[in-house]
């Protein structure tokens, strides 16, 4: 009676198919996916260096993005330029209406803007006894606006969803930071909005929370210190579908109380793939 041989498993499987077939079925995962498994086997970490596999996670437009670029991204592979693309990247630097920079979410490759200031409609931004552009180290753009004293502020800016990933909820931020003399930026009047084409939402949100709020877990989640040292206030997500709803406005304010204010120094916003799980609802 014949027996049935146990122990180490047989070699057929991915390692029997051809290198191309590997990177093929990889496609359909995601880069983090991809890096993970170039751990398991030889074969899987032979398919995870292949041009192909990385081209299918890089943006449609690359060669268009590449060419924004202010400067030129020195790569050897298309894996190599793929993770070029996870570090920021400015984009039509001298076109102060589209000044923007660019990078990739590391584990999925979704599309991440950030809106340089110098791009928005900031009230009073011309006066000078009200804000006036600096340059800070460490900083994403050349300029940064600060705030010296206004009672109305009010900040807009806006992104064609086009240049975004489709069939995906983005996230929008502030970026900014507060001078050790600022004032007037806790109240709890403020708003952000964003929205795109018949979709829009509206929340409140505040530069500085009150101490003494009760609900702390809601405003850790609204306002974090980021690696760069600046601060980021979540605003609102919205999602992108098809990426052909025209522009996304995304909108600050705090017009309700007219109390003087000072010490904001913005950098930008930011909008990037929301990471926590979907809501159904905002689908529409």
């Amino acid at each position: 009676m014949a027996t049935e041989k146990r122990g180490r498993p047989s070699t057929c499987g991915f390692s029997m198919l051809p290198e191309e077939c590997v990177s093929y079925l990889l496609s359909f995962t995601s880069p983090r996916d991809v890096c993970r498994s170039s751990l398991v086997s030889k074969s899987f970490l032979a398919a995870a260096q292949t041009d192909v596999l990385w081209e299918s996670f890089l943006p449609s437009d690359v060669a268009e993005i590449l060419s924004r670029a202010t400067h030129p991204v020195d790569y050897s592979s298309r894996k190599e330029l793929y993770f070029c693309l996870c570090h920021p990247l400015l984009v039509d630097e001298g076109r102060l209406l589209t000044l923007q920079s660019f990078q990739l979410e590391r584990s999925t490759g979704k599309k991440t803007y950030m809106l340089s200031p110098e791009t928005m409609g900031i009230t009073w931004m011309d006066t000078p006894q009200y804000w006036r552009w600096i340059s800070l180290p460490h900083s994403r753009f050349s300029r940064q606006a600060e705030l010296l004293s206004v009672c109305w502020l009010h900040i807009t800016g806006s992104i064609d969803s086009r240049l975004l990933s489709q069939k995906t909820m983005y996230t929008a931020y502030m970026i900014y930071k507060l001078n050790p003399d600022s004032y007037g930026l806790d109240s709890n009047s403020q708003k952000a909005s964003i929205k795109l084409g018949a979709h829009s939402q509206e929340n409140r949100v505040s530069l500085e929370p009150d101490d003494e709020e009760d609900d702390e877990e809601e405003e850790e989640k609204q306002i974090q210190l980021r690696g760069d040292g600046w601060l980021e206030m979540e605003l609102g997500e919205i999602y992108n579908d098809q990426g052909d709803e025209g522009e996304i406005a995304i909108i600050f304010s705090d017009v309700e109380e007219l109390h003087w204010k000072k010490g904001l120094v913005f950098a930008g916003f930011e909008i990037r793939p929301t990471k926590r799980k979907v809501d159904v609802e905002l689908l529409g």
